[in-house]
């Protein structure tokens, strides 16, 4: 009847942890010693209970026999499965006894208590800061250590934590989490998505000391004046041509390299640049985002619209000039080509 009242009258005298029979306290207790005699042939890890060795060994052989029936999902251990379908069933039997949180681990119950209680049993070897959980100790530690467990199986870059190298997969994924709501441009990170949103913003508090010209951004700003100085730091190793940002370079190496990274979601043209997509594009949806303010005709690109705004500059009273006419119409009528040089920071 105990197994149905949840009755365990076994408590272990070093952690207060209960059970329902007496040889389950006792092979608990050698938990709490020293002694580690079961050692592992695969790998040396030492375990206090053979059971526990006996368990840990099914790591190894990555057989995953147990099945959850709702998403099929495989485990190595029942108990592992257990846990996990008290996903689907919702079942949460462990209740905070200082509020009505309740989880569905025990482990869960036990690191949640620790908010209340203020408990921070595991304490840094190095230093005297404390945890409230093994896992948070594990991962400081490794501030003095300097260990990176996580590997990159793309590039082989190493980091310190998991959600580091999460993150950084998303580099080779192409993967951008964060929208902007305002433009739909997409950014890796969500400190990248609360800078960009300064540019939808009417305010220009950075300006150059040099021009005049306002920047939303200060990081805009400083690379702005790079081109007032004229240096040219950055040079490609295949040309000995130099830029003025690192930006600019990169951009250039794709000529020697062939690199085309994006890819037209209409047809298969190919392109080294994210801004030369965006007008190629507009073949495709026929969009043509700038007007003329003069006569209302629309481009597709800006540097059509600019050539045409010198049809309306020659034609005043007595100076209409056929001549500059055709040579503007030429021009719209050809097709923009991508600029190898720097580009200039735009807002």
């Amino acid at each position: 009847m105990m197994i149905h009242t949840g009755e365990k009258p076994f408590s272990c005298d070093q952690c207060g942890k209960t059970f329902l029979r007496a040889s389950d306290l006792k092979s608990h207790l050698a938990v709490h010693s020293k002694e580690k005699p079961h050692s592992c042939s695969v790998c040396g890890k030492s375990f206090s209970q053979l059971q526990i060795l006996h368990t840990h060994e099914k790591f190894h052989t990555g057989v995953r026999e147990y099945v959850c029936f709702e998403c099929e999902k495989t485990f190595i251990t029942a108990q592992h499965l257990k846990l996990h379908q008290r996903i689907h069933t919702g079942e949460k039997p462990y209740k905070c006894s200082h509020c009505d949180k309740r989880f569905g681990h025990s482990s869960s119950l036990k690191t949640h208590e620790r908010i209340h209680t203020g408990e921070k049993p595991y304490k840094c070897s190095h230093c005297d800061t404390r945890f409230s959980q093994s896992s948070s100790l594990k991962k400081h530690e490794r501030i003095h250590t300097g260990g990176k467990p996580f590997k990159c199986n793309k590039c082989g870059k190493d980091f310190s934590q998991s959600s580091y190298l999460k993150k950084h997969m998303m580099i080779h994924t192409g993967e951008k989490p964060f929208s902007c709501d305002q433009c739909g441009k997409t950014f890796l990170r969500a400190s990248e998505l609360k800078t960009h949103l300064a540019v939808h913003s009417k305010e220009k508090p950075y300006s150059c000391s040099v021009c005049g010209k306002s920047f939303s951004q200060l990081q805009t700003l400083h690379t702005h004046e790079k081109f007032h100085t004229g240096v040219r730091e950055y040079m490609c190793f295949e040309c000995e041509k130099t830029f003025i940002t690192a930006n600019g370079l990169k951009l250039h190496q794709r000529i020697h390299t062939g690199e085309k990274p994006y890819k037209c979601s209409h047809c298969d043209t190919r392109f080294s640049r994210s801004s030369s997509l965006k007008k190629h594009e507009r073949i495709h949806s026929r969009e043509k985002p700038h007007t003329c303010d003069q006569c209302g005709t629309s481009f597709s690109f800006k540097t059509h619209l600019k050539l045409h705004m010198k049809i309306h500059a020659v034609e005043k009273p007595h100076q209409h000039s056929l001549k500059s006419h055709r040579t503007a119409r030429k021009h719209l009528e050809g097709e923009d080509r991508e600029n190898a040089s720097d580009p200039e920071p735009a807002e």
